[in-house]
C-alpha cells in the first residue's frame, strides 16, 4: 500500500508552466538562442507500507522480491524490494561451484590462479586507485545492487572481458564487488580459528603485549590469507591518505572492512554466541578495532613477519 505525501508546489503543472512562459518568451526575442539551464528540480515525497506478509519467513527464504509502483506528481515509479532479516545477511554460505571465486576458500582460488592475491582482488583495489581513490564516500557509498551482481557474474565466470566492463561500470559498484567477494568467503579472512585470539588480542592494555600478540595472530595466518590481508591493508592506508578529498579516515574504512574481514562464519558463530545477530552486537566494534590496529601500524611486511616465526611459538 503507498501514501502520497503532496508538496507545495511540487506538482507538474506548478513547476512546468513558468519554465514554459520563460521558454516561449526567449524564443519569441529577435535573435534570442536556446534558454539556459533554470536549475528547477522536480521533488515528491512517498511513503510505501511494508505489509507483513512480505516479511514472512517463506517469503525471505525464497528470495522473492515484492514488486510495487509508486507515483510522484503524476509520474509512475515501478520498484522492486524485498525484506531480508540480519541473522541472514549476516550469514557465510560457501559456494556449491568450486569453479568460482565468490563463496570459495581463498587457498583454492590462489592455488587454481597460481597467485599470491586472488585476481578479482588485485583489479577491483587497481581501479579504485586509479579513478575512485578520490571519490567521496569510496566503499561506505554502496553501488548499484544490479552492477554488482553482474560483475560478481564476470569474475565467477572468467570472462575474458572482464577489464573492459571493469572500466566501464560505476566505482562504487567496483569497491562493492571487492567488499562483497570478502563478505561471501565460507570463512573470514582473518579465520575462524584465530577469532577468539583475535578478540583477546586487541582487549590487551598493556602495548607491548599487544603489539607481540596482534603479530603473532598475523604470522599465523595461513600465507593466501596474510598476503591478501597485507595487499588489502596497505590499499586502504593509500584511500585514507586522501581523506580530506573522500572524507573516508582510517576509521571509517575499518568501520566498512573491519566485520567483512573478522566475520566468524556461521558454524563457528554458534560455537560463541546463540546467532549471528549476538555476534554482531557484541563484537563488531571490536572487530572495527582489529582492523584499525592494523590500519594504523607502521607498513608490515610478509617476510618480516615470516622471519620473526622462527622466534615466537605457534601457540596462540
Amino acid at each position: 500500500m503507498t501514501d502520497i505525501l503532496p508538496q507545495p508546489d511540487c506538482s507538474l503543472k506548478a513547476v512546468c508552466e513558468p519554465l514554459e512562459r520563460c521558454c516561449l518568451d526567449r524564443l519569441e526575442e529577435p535573435g534570442s538562442r536556446r534558454p539556459p539551464n533554470t536549475g528547477a528540480r522536480l521533488w515528491g515525497r512517498v511513503r510505501s507500507k511494508l505489509l507483513r506478509q512480505k516479511l514472512d519467513p517463506q517469503t525471505v527464504e525464497t528470495k522473492n522480491w515484492h514488486t510495487d509502483v509508486i507515483e510522484m506528481n503524476g509520474i509512475k515509479v515501478e520498484f522492486s524490494m524485498k525484506f531480508t532479516s540480519r541473522d541472514m545477511s549476516l550469514k557465510r554460505t560457501p559456494s556449491k561451484k568450486q569453479t568460482g571465486v565468490f563463496g570459495v576458500k581463498i587457498s583454492v582460488v590462489t592455488k587454481r590462479e597460481r597467485s599470491k592475491v586472488p585476481y578479482i582482488v588485485r583489479q577491483c583495489v587497481e581501479e579504485v586507485e586509479k579513478r575512485g581513490i578520490e571519490e567521496v564516500g569510496i566503499y561506505r557509498i554502496s553501488g548499484v545492487a544490479t552492477d554488482i551482481q553482474a560483475l560478481k557474474a564476470v569474475f565467477d565466470a572468467n570472462n575474458k572481458d572482464i577489464l573492459l566492463m571493469l572500466s566501464d561500470t560505476d566505482i562504487n559498484a567496483i569497491a562493492g564487488t571487492l567488499k562483497l567477494y570478502f563478505r561471501e568467503l565460507p570463512e573470514p579472512l582473518l579465520t575462524d580459528r584465530l577469532y577468539p585470539a583475535f578478540m583477546e588480542g586487541i582487549a590487551l592494555s598493556d602495548p607491548a603485549a599487544k603489539e607481540n600478540c596482534m603479530m603473532h595472530l598475523l604470522r599465523t595466518l595461513p600465507d593466501p590469507n596474510l598476503i591478501t590481508f597485507l595487499f588489502l591493508l596497505e590499499h586502504l592506508k593509500r584511500v585514507a591518505e586522501k581523506e580530506p578529498i573522500n572524507k573516508m579516515s582510517l576509521h571509517n574504512l575499518a568501520t566498512v572492512f573491519g566485520p567483512t574481514l573478522l566475520r566468524p562464519s556461521e558454524v563457528e558463530s554458534k560455537a560463541h554466541l546463540t546467532s549471528a545477530a549476538d555476534i554482531w552486537s557484541h563484537d563488531v566494534m571490536a572487530q572495527v578495532q582489529v582492523l584499525l590496529y592494523y590500519l594504523q601500524h607502521p607498513p608490515i611486511s610478509f617476510a618480516e613477519l615470516k622471519r620473526n616465526t622462527l622466534y615466537f611459538s605457534t601457540d596462540v
